[in-house]
């Protein structure tokens, strides 16, 4: 109906309200999908809707930051579109009214132009923005303090140059700080910026430990809010996986047992950054793997394995379990002590389907297998593997018999008491393969009669 040429020209009406209901009308169109949005753009309002902004009172300078958000939201070619038509110096102007909902809707504005790419998230920065945020999450409004720690995050997302900039900008002191506060979605984002800017490099991880946030984030994975569990839960996976220091830093303030309350209080998505932090702790040393194990992590993983439906949590907890007893027979002894092993299998051979997710969770799940195998020694539980596992599977479990009964009388005669040595003549092995070098193994620890 040519309606956005008709609301181009009252964006300089004589009238503020004229103009700011304009501009509020220009806003919902653009607000509800990615045509409308084309459509403000083509229809040259930006350079209308930015002209002499700077003199415009605190509710037409509003209207205008929420049609810069609700045009940049949805894609990052719209986003450029605008940033090209002066958008963010517009809204840098925003961040320093003296209204704190200017500020907000600005902040805003900045956050869905950021959280695109790296590119979009410099321009951003270039602008000036990042010190002007990071006097926002100063103020005392709530809402304000909640999207400045949202811009922040989206902007240290990219890479760790642009967390660099935030952290120059001395963001990370005053996030901290807002660890303990009372308000859920607040907390939200100070994890949530807080975890991007510790994802990408030792440095910058090293850089939020040193602001004190141990044991303090401990408390976030008690929370009664799902999001702020698994903000903090993701906060100490990124720090995690970076060094053996980090990860027992985490270890002595008692951050692995604290996982572990939480992995067992919730159920879904919110326990995967849980299980990745185990996984990612174990995965480090053998003394580390152990402090999991003492903890009370292989329990907890297991229950994840039988109780979660979604593929990419159960294909977590696998390669969690398979980075635990990976180390040292000890290591696996206690994995298959808590009858991991006959789980896995099952895992490993139920999603052999065609969906992307269930071979990428068998995938792990086989890998799991393998690197617990290869150190396991607890004959019984390889017993009991030897008549479902498929022939990539079986080296595995053969090899450790071939290892193990050479040296003990008791396993040899239960072997054969239990079955095992009957199962492993009904093996076809290639001729000359490492397979069939462990069964001729095996069948020289025993008699001929017996073996026939």
């Amino acid at each position: 109906s040519g309606v956005v040429s008709l609301l181009r020209p009252l964006l300089l009406d004589a009238v503020p309200t004229v103009q700011q209901s304009a501009a509020l009308a220009l806003g919902r169109l653009a607000d509800c999908n990615n045509d409308l949005a084309e459509a403000v753009v083509k229809g040259d309002i930006f350079p209308q809707l930015l002209c002499s902004l700077s003199e415009q009172n605190r509710f037409y300078k509003k209207a205008a930051a929420f049609v810069v958000r609700a045009v940049g939201k949805h894609s990052p070619q719209l986003a450029q579109a605008i940033v090209q038509c002066g958008a963010l110096e517009m809204l840098v102007i925003c961040l320093e009214d003296f209204d704190p909902g200017v500020k907000e809707a600005a902040a805003w504005a900045l956050a869905y132009i950021a959280r695109h790419n790296s590119e979009l998230s410099q321009a951003v920065v270039d602008a000036g923005a990042v010190p002007l945020l990071v006097l926002c999450i100063q103020e005392p409004e709530i809402a304000l303090k909640r999207i400045a720690a949202s811009t922040l995050s989206d902007i240290s997302k990219h890479s760790p140059e642009l967390a660099q900039t935030v952290v120059d900008a001395g963001a990370i002191a005053h996030l901290a700080q807002m660890i303990l506060n009372p308000d859920a979605k607040l907390k939200r984002q100070v994890l949530s910026a807080l975890s991007q800017i510790a994802k990408h490099s030792v440095d910058l991880a090293e850089m939020v430990v040193e602001a004190e946030i141990f044991p303090v984030v401990l408390t976030c994975l008690k929370d009664s809010d799902e999001y702020v569990k698994k903000n903090g839960a993701t906060l100490i996976r990124e720090i995690a996986k970076h060094t053996p220091e980090l990860a027992r830093l985490i270890v002595n303030a008692g951050g692995v047992a604290a996982v572990i309350d939480c992995i067992g209080s919730c159920r879904g998505t919110v326990r995967l950054p849980g299980i990745m932090t185990l996984g990612y702790v174990a995965a480090h040393s053998e003394n580390l793997s152990m402090a999991v194990i003492v903890s009370k992590g292989v329990p907890v993983l297991c229950v994840c394995l039988t109780e979660e439906h979604e593929d990419h949590i159960k294909a977590a907890a696998a390669w969690a379990l398979g980075q635990i007893g990976r180390h040292t027979p000890e290591h696996a002894h206690a994995i298959a002590g808590e009858n991991v092993l006959p789980m896995l299998l099952d895992m490993y051979m139920d999603a052999g389907s065609s969906e992307d997710l269930q071979v990428k969770a068998s995938i792990l799940a086989k890998r799991a297998l393998k690197s617990i195998l290869q150190k396991c020694t607890d004959l019984p539980k390889l017993e009991s593997l030897l008549h479902d596992a498929p022939p990539n599977i079986m080296k595995y479990i053969v090899g450790q018999f071939s290892k193990v009964l050479p040296h003990d009388s008791k396993a040899r005669r239960l072997f054969v008491t239990t079955g095992g040595l009957k199962k492993i003549q009904e093996i076809e092995a290639e001729p000359g393969s490492l397979l069939q070098e462990y069964i001729n193994a095996i069948n020289s620890c025993y008699p001929e009669e017996v073996v026939r």
